[in-house]
């Protein structure tokens, strides 16, 4: 029998990947960072771990926890990106699902395996008052980066969205339209492989720090069933690509994910044009809001200055949070982290990396 908590369930491994694929369909904060294909990749299908909360027989929540742990022993990490999963689709917003889920997650985790958990909930601050005072009793505390990002609603229709750009976005956007370029869109691993040659060739010539790997999310996107597939558009100019994006639209917003443009496609103004081919796309498949990916006005003001100019609210999410009752995964988690920040200075100082700033 499922182990109960209060009047809902709770079921711990027990689904396969195609099950879990269909329950992310039913919630409206589902995102790629909770997929299965994307935990597979990132961290090995191994070290992943699944968390169903049931009310009434039906899904009422979702985590997906990747698993850092030292053999043998009770210690280590289990880490939530993105999560947890508790808005469903067409329904009210209850808070008390959030609740009982973290407190499923925090009773498995930090309870039974001995480990710290993480959590990430995808929760913009403005809407995260009661949740942050129910983590603080719980004895949660909050740790890391915030996400801040720039959050635009597609309720409005295209008109209306084109008329909230900036006005030399605007302006920009119409030069594009003009310049006789074409978009090519798809899911295809032969699409994807072309636009990591045109970041290639982006990050040949720029120097800002990233930990993007684009080969990781080639992997990811082979991975993903057709229905989650990232969108991958290039933009062409004399049938050579000049410009690309790739997207993810699962759950009721999109995401920004990589983007890529070389010097013909600086000229032409190819990403204008695909960022208004994406917003165009993510109304067509019902999305809500358009996540622009991030920002860091400080530390790379150029493209929080092109990301701007879609007219998005700037937010910040509600955090990062951690629970641990075992004082050596503590500390073992803390050594870990500490020597891998020490390993990606190093990194940086004889491999600098280039590109957007990662989601997670």
């Amino acid at each position: 029998m499922p182990e109960t908590i209060s009047s809902y369930s709770v079921e711990i491994d027990r689904v396969s990947k195609t099950e879990w694929t269909e329950l992310l369909r039913g919630f409206a904060d589902a995102t790629i960072y909770q997929t299965w294909s994307y935990g597979a990749v990132r961290w090995g299908e191994k070290n992943l771990s699944h968390l169903v909360l049931m009310k009434n027989r039906e899904p009422a929540g979702l985590a997906q926890a990747a698993i850092r742990s030292v053999p043998l022993f009770k210690v280590g990490i289990a880490y939530v990106p993105w999560g947890p999963i508790w808005r469903r689709k067409d329904e009210k917003v209850d808070p008390r699902v959030f609740q009982k889920l973290v407190g499923a997650l925090k009773q498995e985790f930090a309870g039974r395996r001995k480990l710290q958990l993480r959590i990430a909930p995808k929760v913009v601050d403005a809407d995260a008052p009661g949740l942050r005072e129910f983590l603080d009793r719980e004895g949660f505390r909050a740790s890391g980066k915030v996400y801040r990002t720039l959050l635009l609603d597609l309720e409005p229709p295209l008109m209306d969205l084109r008329k909230g750009l900036n006005q030399k976005w605007r302006n920009q956007l119409n030069r594009a339209e003009k310049n006789g370029l074409q978009i090519v869109e798809g899911t295809s691993d032969e699409l994807y492989s072309t636009f990591r040659g045109l970041y290639s060739e982006m990050i040949a010539r720029k120097s800002f720090e990233t930990f993007i790997d684009v080969d990781e999310f080639g992997r990811i996107q082979a991975n993903l069933d057709d229905a989650s597939k990232m969108m991958v558009m290039l933009c062409l100019a004399d049938n050579e690509p000049v410009a690309g994006l790739v997207g993810s639209a699962i759950g009721d917003t999109g995401i920004y994910l990589l983007g890529a443009t070389n010097d013909a496609g600086m000229k032409s103004k190819g990403s204008y044009l695909l960022q208004w081919r994406i917003i165009e796309w993510l109304k067509e498949r019902g999305c809500h809001w358009y996540d622009l990916g991030g920002i860091d006005p400080d530390g790379n003001p150029g493209v929080y200055h092109f990301k701007a100019g879609l007219g998005g609210q700037d937010v910040t999410g509600i955090g990062q949070f951690e629970r641990c009752t075992n004082p050596i995964s503590l500390v073992t988690v803390r050594l870990a982290e500490m020597v891998r920040r020490g390993l990606n200075v190093l990194a940086g100082k004889f491999h600098p990396r280039h590109g957007n700033t990662r989601n997670d």
